[in-house]
């Protein structure tokens, strides 16, 4: 895979952008070539993240794993996400831009997760 792209509607493409960075502790920059997209960099290792400006629908899915589903929630829920329902163990989101996401426990191995895993304040 090279890139996940977050397509989001004109009218909320800033504010996707600013939840996105900071959801993934991103830096975000636009990319001058193609001013549509703004890069989230480092968002994803060996993959390019990207937000695209888009006059269509939202479109994308992502999945993050955490090993504190609720305090993970709250804090994407601080952000500006929204509860929209629980399906197994993963906790469903609307974010702004209108995206869904789920929030879920664990799944890589856990050493790859301690080492590699954001840890927030």
């Amino acid at each position: 895979m090279y890139a996940v792209i977050i397509d989001a509607p004109e009218a909320e493409a800033e504010r996707s952008v600013a939840f996105w960075s900071a959801a993934l502790g991103a830096r975000a920059k636009t990319f001058a070539p193609e001013p549509q997209f703004t890069t989230l960099r480092r968002a994803l290792p060996g993959l390019v993240a990207a937000v695209q400006a888009v006059d269509d629908a939202p479109r994308m899915h992502l999945d993050i794993e955490t090993d504190d589903l609720e305090a993970e929630t709250e804090r994407l829920v601080a952000l500006g996400a929204e509860r929209v329902s629980r399906w197994q163990e993963c906790q469903v989101l609307r974010v702004p831009g209108g995206h869904l996401l789920c929030v879920l426990p664990v799944e890589t191995d856990p050493e790859d997760f301690r080492e590699h895993a954001n840890v927030w304040p």
